[in-house]
């Protein structure tokens, strides 16, 4: 009976840990999120071209997003382990379709300005 409640804790414990790592990779990928902004507005500017409404969006964008990230992650964390407590499981489509669109819209605003560059 011993290796059998030990064994329960083991798999309880992996699921925990497996939501922190989870987490972690969420806030690693706002601080990624956030440098690629500040890096994106830092060399426009540096090379000398004039401000551009198109480099503001951009900037201003990954800087929310990247803060949205952390806020969604928190949320989604402990969301999961309410569920591992509770020892059920709901997938979050919500959270990856959300953040599919908006890299899209980032990702088309970044090609606008590198477009409007390259002209």
């Amino acid at each position: 009976m011993d290796t059998r409640k030990d064994d329960n804790q083991l798999k309880y414990a992996q699921q925990h840990l497996a939501n922190e790592r989870t987490y972690l990779a969420w806030v690693r990928t706002a601080v990624a999120i956030l440098g690629i902004g500040f890096l994106v507005t830092s060399l426009h500017l540096s090379m000398g071209l004039s401000e551009n409404l198109l480099i503001v969006i951009l900037g201003i964008s990954t800087g929310f997003l990247g803060v949205l990230t952390i806020i969604l992650a928190s949320v989604s964390y402990f969301k999961k382990e309410k569920q591992i407590r509770k020892q059920t499981f709901y997938s979050s489509y919500i959270m990856i379709y959300f953040f599919s669109l908006l890299w899209i819209i980032i990702a088309l605003v970044a090609t606008l300005y590198i477009i409007q560059i390259l002209v």
